[in-house]
This record gives structure tokens, C-alpha cells and sequence, in this order.
């Protein structure tokens, strides 16, 4: 096997250092013993924004996508979504784009540079929070390692009965909420529930064709009063 060769680092705002290696054509990205992402893995990152996707209504949505990773949400759902929608890229960490623009321009494909999306540089909790009422048809979380992080406490805002009722908030009426998480958590699933959800959770595979770990996705939808 080929070694891993560091292309760079990047110091998480109030967290840890993430490293972005190469190994032959695969990228992964690090954050001490755990490798968070990997360009040999988007089976369950493509699953989030084609199943949200498959979730809307009308031919001019409006998706918020947080983080970026490595783009493969954002490229899936630019691929299933016609000329009329819009994309709002959050990401916290600037070293993320620049490294997508930088070495993995091949694997982000000008993704970035679609005129249908906005990137914001910004903690995506702070963002949904500031955001206008029911601005988004839907809003794809891919923070941290899900409800359960590892790279920095800020993240758990977001997945706090505030954070989730300030997405509520952001999202159009029968708008979606989508959350990936490495692993389940029946105590977060909960947690949707009673923040005024009705709550789908979907197991997905880590690889493509149905291979590799499996996550999970829930799809929340606010619930008619």
C-alpha cells in the first residue's frame, strides 16, 4: 500500500487540526486517529442529497448544504436539480474550499463555481439562526460526525432543541430538514420529535452499491400545527 502524503492542515475554529492527506488518487481528510472523510467513500453523502431531492416540491428550491467536505452532496444535488435551483454553501473551516480548489479540483469539478450557488464562510448553526423564516425548501446537515461529534463542542448547537427549532424556523412550510450521522442516536431521534418534527430515519452504506459502514439519515419535516 501505498503511503499517505500530507498536503496540508487546517485549524478547526475552537477545535482540533484536520490534515488533508493523499494516498495514490484517493484523498482522505483527518482529524488525529480519525479519518472523517474519504474520496473512496460518498455512497452515504450522495444518498443525503438525492433522497432530500427526491423529498421536494417545485423546480426552483432553495437547499442550504452545511458543511462542504468534499462536495459530494453538493454535486449530487447539482446533478439531480434543474437550472432554476439555488444552493447555499455554509462552511466554517477556509482551508476546506481552498483545498478543493487546490488539489482536489479534479474531485470538486467546478462544482463550486456553478452560478447556482452562494458559498458563505460561516458556522452553520450561527447562519440557520441568523437566516430569515422559512428562506430554505430544505437544509442538509453534514456537521461534524453527526449528533455525536468529534471535532469541536460548537457543533453541538446545532443539534440542541434550540438548534434544531431555529431550523425549523429557516425552512419553508413542509420544507426538510436533513441530518447525516455516522451512527444512530434514538435520544436525538427523539429530539426531533419533540422539537416538531415527524422524523423518517433512513439506513444508508458508507460505499456505492450498497457497500461499506453504515449511517444514517433523518429526514424531518415540520409537523402541521
Amino acid at each position: 500500500m501505498k503511503p499517505r502524503e500530507l498536503l496540508g492542515t487546517a485549524q478547526i475554529p475552537g477545535g482540533d487540526e484536520l490534515r488533508l492527506f493523499r494516498r495514490d488518487t484517493d484523498f482522505i481528510i483527518a482529524l488525529g486517529g480519525n479519518e472523517l472523510m474519504s474520496s473512496r467513500s460518498s455512497g452515504s453523502e450522495e444518498a443525503l442529497a438525492l433522497m432530500t431531492c427526491d423529498r421536494l416540491q417545485g423546480d426552483a428550491p432553495h437547499l442550504l448544504i452545511g458543511g462542504y467536505g468534499m462536495g459530494f452532496t453538493l454535486r449530487a444535488a447539482l446533478a439531480r436539480l434543474g437550472p432554476k435551483a439555488r444552493f447555499t454553501v455554509v462552511e466554517l473551516v477556509p482551508e476546506i474550499i481552498e483545498w478543493a480548489r487546490g488539489p482536489m479540483a479534479a474531485l470538486t469539478a467546478g462544482c463550486l463555481d456553478d452560478p447556482r450557488v452562494e458559498i458563505i464562510m460561516r458556522d452553520v448553526s450561527r447562519a440557520i439562526g441568523a437566516s430569515e423564516r422559512h428562506r430554505y425548501d430544505a437544509i442538509l446537515l453534514d456537521v461534524d460526525n453527526g449528533p455525536d461529534g468529534l471535532t469541536r463542542e460548537g457543533n453541538d448547537h446545532i443539534y440542541s432543541m434550540h438548534g434544531l427549532q431555529e431550523a425549523k424556523a429557516a425552512l419553508k412550510p413542509g420544507g426538510v430538514l436533513a441530518i447525516w450521522s455516522a451512527a444512530q442516536s434514538e435520544r436525538f431521534a427523539r429530539r426531533l420529535n419533540h422539537a416538531g418534527f415527524q422524523v423518517e430515519e433512513v439506513m444508508v452504506r458508507a460505499g456505492r452499491h450498497g457497500k461499506g459502514a453504515r449511517h444514517i439519515i433523518w429526514f424531518a419535516i415540520p409537523k402541521a400545527r
